[in-house]
């Protein structure tokens, strides 16, 4: 799949959308508003694969803005959340894989949709069913398969790291398609297939390539140097913060492969700074 996501990187790297998820918010912030403003008009906006057939195919995409969740203070923190998460997503795998990322899992919701249709013999009223809520559920399960030690402040107080709340939100996933039938399973499976193909097809079972080997040889050649380079016996800074592991001893420490020179960035900004070229 790597080497299918490069051919199309080349070929339509360049029609990607920056800043996605800006787009995806602002497109919740208007949801949210219609949902204290006008709710009945979201009905039209809901995803019915039965009326997307008779002509609303509107439908296939206008279900996006529906809201998760009608709380104001659970919207600004999602808000908030998902914008950091995007964003380091972005950062991290650049904007045509995520891209792809994004409206796989917006394409693969929308096939099981037709499916759960076919099972239930083309009745509406299901569209409540679909929201983005596992889509943004597959941010934050590909978040914590990238930095799984980052730390989050749950409800702005405790913190805690992104592979504990991962580990509980896949159990709560379970309890949900066991407890809800057949077609929540279908609904829960189809929305986060995208993560799914992404982190378990990706997975390189072969060993190290040429190109990674080299690239680990040199990791290895860096955290060789001599200890004791930095102000009071540290052995690592990052080259954004500053900090060493003498402010924090659970901060982790990595060399970017994409900057020119041996700049070193702790787990918090290794995904979010600006390459050095």
């Amino acid at each position: 799949m790597k080497n299918w996501l490069d051919k199309m990187e080349r070929r339509f790297g360049r029609y990607a959308i920056r800043n996605l998820t800006m787009y995806l918010l602002a497109g919740y912030a208007i949801g949210y508003l219609l949902s204290f403003t006008m709710p009945q008009l979201l009905t039209y906006f809901t995803l019915e694969p039965a009326l997307i057939l008779k002509g609303q195919v509107w439908r296939l995409l206008s279900w996006v803005i529906i809201p998760p969740n009608d709380n104001i203070i659970f919207v600004i923190f999602m808000m908030l959340l998902y914008y950091s998460l995007g964003n380091t997503l972005e950062s991290y795998w650049g904007a045509f894989r995520y891209n792809v990322y994004i409206f796989s899992g917006i394409l693969f919701t929308v096939i099981g949709a037709f499916i759960v249709n076919g099972l239930i013999g083309g009745i509406t009223g299901f569209g409540s069913l679909y929201s983005t809520y596992y889509i943004n559920m597959s941010i934050f399960l590909a978040c914590a398969s990238i930095m799984p030690d980052y730390q989050l402040l749950l409800y702005g107080i405790i913190p805690i790291k992104m592979k504990w709340l991962a580990i509980l939100d896949v159990v709560l996933l379970a309890v949900d398609a066991v407890q809800g039938g057949l077609i929540i399973r279908i609904v829960i499976i189809a929305s986060l297939l995208n993560f799914i193909i992404f982190f378990f097809c990706n997975r390189n079972l072969r060993g190290h390539s040429p190109k990674q080997a080299a690239r680990r040889k040199k990791f290895q050649k860096q955290i060789s140097r001599p200890q004791n380079q930095y102000a009071g016996g540290a052995k690592h800074r990052c080259a954004v913060c500053g900090r060493t592991e003498l402010d924090d001893p659970n901060l982790e420490f990595r060399y970017c492969s994409k900057c020119h020179g041996n700049y070193e960035y702790c787990q918090e900004h290794l995904f979010t700074h600006i390459h050095v070229q």
